[in-house]
């Protein structure tokens, strides 16, 4: 890996975590809005992102989450989502196509978080996943123009 790759995969997981840090009550609670999900369209641009979206969740996680199972199963639902929209990119043509799949594939995956939450919080499963669900679904949306915008700039598929 290059060291470019290396520090701005740093740089990501760095802002995944600052950004859960200030967010904390939103993040963690049974409706969970993570604004810091915005980073996972990342790797639309670049699949070498994954490595720091993955390290910020894990790292999250572990700081911040009252469930401390949530560093492996929260970060297992990340890797679970990122896989599906980076090997599905070939077929999805297009920013905005894939940034959807990105979303869907995010939303969908909740129900790993809903079973973790039924586990530990005794949260009614499809409770847990209509509520974590829509949170995702939500931040994931606003999140697509909001990154497509800052691409404009930062041109993400060449820093990595």
């Amino acid at each position: 890996m290059k060291l470019k790759t290396l520090v701005v995969n740093g740089v990501v997981a760095a802002l995944y975590i600052a950004v859960t840090f200030f967010i904390q009550p939103l993040a963690f609670m049974n409706v969970q809005f993570r604004v810091s999900e915005i980073f996972n369209h990342l790797v639309v641009f670049n699949k070498k992102y994954m490595i720091g979206i993955v390290a910020g969740v894990f790292l999250s996680n572990l700081f911040f989450s009252p469930i401390k199972y949530d560093m492996f199963i929260g970060t297992a639902q990340s890797v679970l989502a990122l896989a599906i929209t980076i090997l599905s990119a070939r077929f999805i043509k297009g920013v905005w196509g894939q940034m959807i799949l990105n979303s869907i594939a995010f939303t969908a995956s909740m129900f790993i978080i809903a079973w973790e939450m039924q586990w530990f919080n005794g949260v009614p499963f499809f409770f847990g996943w209509l509520t974590a669900g829509a949170g995702e679904l939500a931040v994931m949306l606003i999140g697509m123009p909001v990154i497509y915008l800052i691409n404009k700039r930062l041109h993400f598929e060449k820093q990595v």
